[in-house]
């Protein structure tokens, strides 16, 4: 077999002088254009589209370009755009179809040939092995579901690498160009579960204790949740979408597009029974006293009060389970920064990728960490330096072939038992808790507008009252901007906010301490002015957005060698209540870091913050101007021990 590699091409382009963002005309690893340079198919000398690719190759194809041409989605594929196909051979199309009953495709119902074929296409870009690794594509198929990549090595053939679709189907042969985007072949049809997420772990005999333990505190029920009935969209917003004031300089707005659906998903963190076993877990009744023995521990003022209640959010294996589920999806690749903007905008010297999520266990969140050796949950350290190694998350080729995605969520195995024990909350949480903005709402991972590629004008909306944790106006509007890797914004991205906006969001719980809270933001000429409030309180005067770094207000001079004078600048702007960005995310892949390029932090307020509370912030544009916006980019929760340790705090 033969893999076209494409090129992978990067522009750098500029937008806005005054923001100081950078993007790329495509946020694409390998990208097609539509033109006359696109490459030529592997097969031929002739540059094809995805559909003449398969009917230029019926010895492969016939039975899926018959299914195809039952559909609208022939026509599709025949047409300008950029998709990634995954094509079922002859062999895993008879397959199928044996395996259902039927005797030829014409036989297949044609509502079940819709679906087929939607399950094997991406609508919204052209995705190579390369451009994933490990893990799910960058986009959902036409169904709205996950297509995950896995790899193992062929020991019959000199360990030549196999890539699997969803773990039941190996892919032939991959990588192959079309004009409009690539082509995959497939050993077999693509067929995703119909289990919910409980029921998923339920099916799975690996998982008898966890599951056992998770219907037995009524948490099973709580992941039984899939669509919002009572959400609606135009299909003009779904479709042609409208343009919102989102950018900076002579673009001056970005096209929004709002979800069709809303989703509810869910991911859960599980241990096999083996795990169990090593720690002398056998019965359901070790599993109880085990959580009893850690919880009593973490909580001791609850400490047999609720012993006797399984579904009591405070009884000890309620928590124990409830902590090991997250009301958001995520896969492998999607707790912390990936892809190209993990390989080139990341200085893993320093510290380790990193994002904290909370729980499903009320007044908890978890630390994720993404070093070379793999994705951990609670690790505290650096590369291969961690001081508490924390719980590590299997990769889908290290989970074996079980199908762990269900139809509103995922499950990852795990390798030790996850807890939410006095070191984790006293010793791993007791950091810096930087959380893109992106990662403070359910609805922006569900909706997978996270993490999402495409051109440097995808912009995601929300509608008011469909954001978890989320308080807006009629006149907010509340956007995710997808991945670009030149712009000079933490992770590459930022949650948007314009118009008269008055938006308000949920803190995640952090364990009970004094924390400087701390807006992460890059200013612009036409970003406004706010005031923020935690908890309708002001936390001090309104902040200019429109102001750089070096306004003597602020008072950020550039870093020289001297390191005793770049601390006696970040001193005094901290007696302004600003600081400079991290310096360990250079955007591009370049060589200056944020903290050289002018991006800022500012700190609201010092507050004491209990787990047991809920706090709000609350964003406010002070001038009377729609023209006006906010690019959110991240918030820090730092506490008392970090910011005010005799060492002084990191610029990480």
């Amino acid at each position: 077999m033969k893999t076209i590699i494409i090129n992978k091409v990067k522009e750098m382009i500029k937008i806005g002088l005054a923001a100081a963002v950078f993007v790329s005309p495509l946020f694409l690893s390998s990208c097609v254009d539509n033109d006359s340079d696109a490459p030529i198919n592997y097969y031929s000398a002739t540059k094809l589209t995805a559909a003449e690719f398969l009917e230029e190759n019926q010895g492969q194809f016939s039975q899926f370009t018959e299914m195809l041409k039952r559909t609208p989605y022939f026509s599709l594929l025949a047409t300008y755009g950029t998709y990634t196909v995954f094509a079922p051979n002859n062999e895993g199309m008879t397959n199928y179809l044996q395996s259902n009953g039927y005797s030829s495709v014409a036989e297949v119902p044609t509502a079940k040939c819709d679906t087929i074929v939607r399950t094997h296409i991406i609508k919204k870009g052209a995705f190579f092995t390369t451009d994933v690794g490990e893990g799910r594509m960058p986009e959902m198929n036409m169904i709205d579901g996950y297509i995950e990549l896995t790899s193992d090595s062929d020991k019959m053939n000199n360990n030549a690498l196999i890539y699997y679709i969803n773990k039941n189907a190996r892919m032939v042969e991959y990588d192959d160009s079309v004009t409009n985007g690539v082509v995959h072949v497939i050993n077999n049809v693509i067929t995703p579960s119909n289990s919910l997420l409980s029921d998923k772990i339920a099916e799975d005999s690996t998982l008898t204790l966890f599951s056992e333990a998770l219907k037995a505190t009524g948490m099973a029920d709580s992941l039984r949740k899939y669509i919002d009935e009572t959400y609606s969209c135009g299909i003009d917003s779904v479709e042609d979408g409208k343009m919102v004031r989102c950018t900076s300089g002579s673009a001056l707005y970005t096209l929004a597009k709002w979800p069709e659906k809303r989703y509810f998903k869910y991911t859960a963190f599980v241990e096999q029974d083996s795990v169990f076993h090593k720690k002398g877990i056998y019965t359901f009744d070790d599993l109880k006293a085990y959580a009893k023995s850690v919880y009593d521990a973490t909580y001791p003022e609850d400490a047999g009060l609720y012993d006797d209640d399984l579904t009591n959010r405070k009884n000890p294996l309620n928590r124990f389970v409830s902590y090991h589920l997250l009301p958001r999806i995520g896969h492998y690749n999607s707790w912390v920064m990936s892809g190209d903007i993990l390989t080139q905008c990341w200085n893993s010297s320093v510290c380790d990728p990193e994002e904290f999520f909370e729980t499903m266990c009320p007044g908890t969140i978890m630390r994720f960490a993404g070093p070379s050796s793999g994705l951990f949950i609670n690790r505290k350290g650096v590369g291969q330096r961690a001081t508490v190694r924390g719980v590590k998350v299997f990769s889908p080729s290290e989970s074996g072939s079980q199908d762990q995605m269900a139809l509103n969520g995922v499950y990852h195995y795990i390798d030790d038992i996850l807890c939410y024990t006095p070191e984790v909350r006293d010793v791993v949480l007791n950091c810096r808790i930087r959380i893109d903005a992106t990662a403070l709402c359910p609805d922006f991972m569900n909706s997978d507008a996270r993490g999402g590629y495409g051109a440097p004008d995808r912009l995601v909306g929300f509608k008011k009252g469909y954001l978890t944790d989320w308080k807006i106006t009629d006149e907010t509007f509340v956007g995710v901007h997808n991945d670009v890797i030149y712009w000079w914004s933490y992770q590459g991205n930022a949650v948007c906010v314009s118009g008269i906006f008055d938006a308000a969001f949920k803190l995640p719980p952090v364990p009970a301490g004094t924390y400087e809270i701390r807006l992460g933001y890059t200013s612009g000429e036409e970003r406004g002015i706010i005031q923020v409030y935690l908890n309708n309180e002001p936390c001090g005067i309104p902040i200019d957005l429109r102001v750089y770094g070096g306004d003597p207000n602020i008072g950020a001079v550039p870093d020289t060698d001297d390191k005793e004078e770049n601390t006696a600048n970040d001193k005094a702007m901290h007696n302004r209540g600003y600081m400079k960005a991290m310096d360990s995310y250079f955007p591009g892949g370049g060589d200056q870091s944020m903290r050289q390029l002018g991006p800022l932090r500012r700190v609201l307020t010092t507050n004491y913050l209990d787990p047991k509370n809920t706090y709000y912030l609350r964003v406010r544009q002070v001038l009377d101007n729609p023209m006006c916006y906010w690019s959110f980019d991240y918030i820090e929760l730092c506490p008392k021990s970090v910011y005010g340790s005799p060492e002084g705090e990191d610029t990480h």
